[in-house]
């Protein structure tokens, strides 16, 4: 296994920042990006996932493929992840309906966009296999499943036409705020939370930002330049989170979307505070792992399972709901929810590097 890194801290603290954020009126959800930014968790670990692929495509191993090759490599890993969302969706549907058997409470089986698959089960569970019906805090992995899905594009146009690809992500993240577009949802009319046509724009970024050459290799040669940039950019954020402000939708000349902070379609302010975190952020692991080192080893083990942890994570958030439900909130039940929840997490990570380790 390799040993702690920046990339693996870093998302292992997004990890578990958002199964906090998934449990509604947990105390410690006051003290996460979500409640002193207009960005949250999602956007780092959208951004890291984009990270995370250079250096995937970057190696030795890689480097070496054709594009077939690759492009089978990457679909492999679009169609895991897709896999996963389906496990733990009806996982999360058997634990919804379970609750409503045990807390004899049928309301329980509309949390969470549910009520649909219960109501009409045909097409909601086609809708699940199609991604067009998602569940509530059960919608980033598919927002992953496309990302990954069109990753070999990506891949291909940097390895063959590296100026282009951030030109062609920004003109489609444009076109997107412009018109609004988004993917619709079935059977329940709506459109998708995370529009991928968007947050491709933070995956395109983490992309281009791993690279040592390009704009990866400028930002690292002027690092001190970009975090006297990116410090008052992260004030004014930060600023409009703890008084609570955002653009009125109504007073804004259209396109509106550029300048509302929508998390739906990533709008431009959203973007330019996950730079100026990353700016401010990034390269002080060193001196985060001098002062903390187990700290540090912990999330850099969630990190280095993502996936895993990820999945379980989500379930257990929904399972924590039901416990704040039964039991109420308060400090000493949240503290235990949380304590349990990021242990399993960290179970998790230990059984998945446990097994590698066990294969011959």
């Amino acid at each position: 296994m390799r040993p702690p890194n920046e990339l693996d801290f870093w998302r292992g603290l997004a990890l578990a920042t958002i199964f906090i954020d998934h449990v509604p009126g947990i105390i410690f959800e006051n003290y996460t990006l979500r409640a002193v930014a207009i960005s949250d968790a999602a956007e780092i670990f959208v951004f890291l996932a984009g990270w995370s692929m250079r250096l995937l495509v970057s190696s030795r191993s890689v480097r070496q493929m054709d594009g077939l090759h690759l492009v089978l490599r990457l679909e492999g890993r679009a169609f895991t992840i897709f896999a996963a969302q389906i496990v733990i969706t009806e996982i999360a549907l058997a634990m919804t309906a379970a609750g409503s058997l045990l807390l004899e409470n049928p309301l329980i089986l509309e949390w969470n966009n549910a009520s649909a698959v219960f109501e009409d089960p045909v097409e909601a569970h086609l809708g699940l296999v199609m991604l067009s019906h998602q569940l509530g805090y059960f919608d980033i992995l598919p927002l992953y499943v496309v990302l990954m899905a069109f990753a070999p594009i990506a891949v291909l146009v940097d390895r063959y036409f590296p100026l282009l690809l951030l030109p062609l992500s920004l003109a489609l993240y444009a076109a997107t705020l412009a018109t609004g577009v988004n993917i619709p949802t079935w059977p329940v009319e709506g459109r998708w939370y995370f529009n991928p046509m968007a947050w491709q724009l933070n995956f395109v970024l983490g992309f281009a930002l791993a690279a040592p050459h390009g704009l990866g290799g400028f930002v690292r040669r002027h690092r001190l330049a970009m975090r006297w940039v990116a410090a008052p950019l992260l004030l004014a954020g930060v600023t409009a989170a703890h008084y609570n402000w955002s653009p009125d939708p109504l007073s804004l000349p259209e396109p509106q979307l550029f300048l509302m902070f929508d998390k739906t379609y990533a709008s431009p302010a959203r973007v330019i505070e996950t730079l100026a975190l990353v700016a401010l952020f990034g390269g002080l692991y060193p001196h985060i792992a001098g002062w903390f080192g187990r700290a540090t080893a912990f999330f850099s083990m969630l990190g280095r399972n993502s996936l895993n942890v990820f999945c379980v994570g989500s379930l257990l958030s929904l399972l924590a709901q039901f416990v704040r439900f039964t039991l109420g909130g308060g400090f000493g039940i949240d503290a235990g929810v949380l304590f349990v929840a990021v242990g399993c997490m960290y179970v998790t990570a230990w059984l998945s590097e446990w097994r590698d380790r066990a294969r011959p």
